[in-house]
């Protein structure tokens, strides 16, 4: 993945409007800001961004088959536990792939996104108003925060929160990270059981293929909407740099 880079350099002077091609040449200001942009926008698909991706395809198969295992079947607990884990660490993944690894505080978003991906399962004790496992996998319906139409909700109304909260900068992509972290379970869960869209009921069961196929390409569309909601550029107004993934 690609590293920082500065979006304010020797190359471009905001006092003076302009900015130095690649030949020395003057460059207007505007242009050379939105040539960065442009840029940053193509890194969402380098090569090692799109190499994660595929890591991350193959992780899901893997997972799935290593859940197959008898020795996994026989044991209920063993079986929850792994998948649960599964969930956090597409989620996890996921956002490592969008923001990319590069300083401490990263390594602490994508545990938290993992974290979040992976909480969502203590919904169906609270359905089942029990700690008993079996009773927690065995409900007659699906539990709240499995509902897909929760997700734009949940994601507006914490951007709203954060807005009046004035933390819009400072944890302007937490939103985001919330869309991967539910956004990625939910797809998975989908492959069994189809996606819950309140109030209009279940879609069929998602193709194993196209449960890979989405949660690969995911984290890409996470940052084209990021990059269209201004969401990279207030992270790299705050932070001095130009993020790509």
């Amino acid at each position: 993945m690609q590293g920082f880079y500065s979006k304010l350099d020797s190359s471009s002077s905001p006092l003076l409007g302009v900015g130095l091609g690649a030949e020395g040449a003057p460059v207007p200001l505007s242009l050379a800001v939105e040539t960065k942009k442009a840029q940053a926008l193509l890194q969402t698909f380098s090569s090692a961004s799109l190499l994660a991706s595929a890591g991350l395809g193959m992780f899901c198969v893997v997972a799935d088959l290593s859940l197959q295992l008898s020795v996994v079947q026989n044991h209920l607990w063993l079986r929850a536990a792994l998948d649960n884990a599964t969930h956090g660490l597409v989620g996890l993944w996921s956002w490592a792939v969008v923001i990319g690894l590069r300083k401490k505080s990263d390594l602490y978003e994508v545990l938290l996104a993992g974290l979040l991906a992976s909480i969502i399962d203590l919904d169906h004790f609270y359905m089942a108003g029990s700690l008993s496992l079996k009773a927690a996998v065995s409900l007659p319906q699906r539990p709240p925060l499995h509902c897909s139409s929760l997700i734009p909700v949940l994601c507006l109304s914490l951007r709203f929160l954060m807005w009046m909260g004035r933390l819009k900068d400072a944890w302007c992509s937490l939103p985001w990270m919330l869309f991967i972290s539910m956004a990625t379970h939910h797809i998975r869960d989908a492959v069994r059981r189809g996606l819950w869209v309140c109030p209009f009921g279940n879609t069929a069961p998602l193709p194993y293929w196209l449960y890979v196929s989405t949660t690969a390409t995911l984290p890409h569309l996470c940052s084209v909407l990021m990059y269209l909601t201004g969401t990279r550029d207030v992270i790299s107004t705050k932070h001095g740099v130009a993020i790509d993934v």
